[in-house]
């Protein structure tokens, strides 16, 4: 069994800056290159996500998870992301309960996501944990190809 260690940190985190190009690169593939998400890219600048959440390996980062403030009751959840050789471990839901627990910790009402019907995998884990769909939220209510989830805390 792997042994993965958990530590928090925030946007600006090196480890964190380099997932952050590597979800850019698979999302912009998911979608036929980078000028289809333009209208995405400005809401998940990776030094404005103030909390992260980082997963290592053996000293290695290989996955991160972000809250982001949205409202006085609500908190985002960003770019969720493993290292495809580490997937299968539960390392992305424990990084959500995480999130989750803190997110309830710092007086959210609800955590909130934004993420594409394309990306299954993500979809099923968000659904399995409990995140249920929801109209878009600003500014994603006027981005094609997104979908948006909510869990109440």
């Amino acid at each position: 069994m792997l042994q993965i260690k958990y530590k928090w940190t925030d946007g600006n985190n090196r480890d964190f800056q380099r997932f952050y190009l590597s979800t850019e690169e698979y999302y912009s593939s998911l979608v036929g290159g980078v000028q289809n998400r333009k209208g995405f890219i400005p809401y998940n600048i990776s030094e404005s996500i103030g909390t992260v959440l980082i997963a290592c390996i053996d000293d290695i980062a290989v996955g991160c998870a972000g809250l982001k403030r949205y409202s006085d009751t609500d908190v985002e959840i960003k770019r969720v992301w493993v290292e495809p050789e580490y997937r299968r471990h539960r390392i992305a839901e424990n990084m959500m309960n995480m999130l989750e627990e803190l997110a309830e910790k710092m007086k959210f009402q609800r955590t909130v996501l934004q993420t594409r019907e394309a990306m299954r995998e993500a979809v099923s884990l968000y659904e399995k944990l409990g995140y249920y769909r929801i109209n878009n939220y600003p500014s994603y209510d006027r981005l094609e190809g997104a979908v948006c989830y909510a869990k109440n805390l």
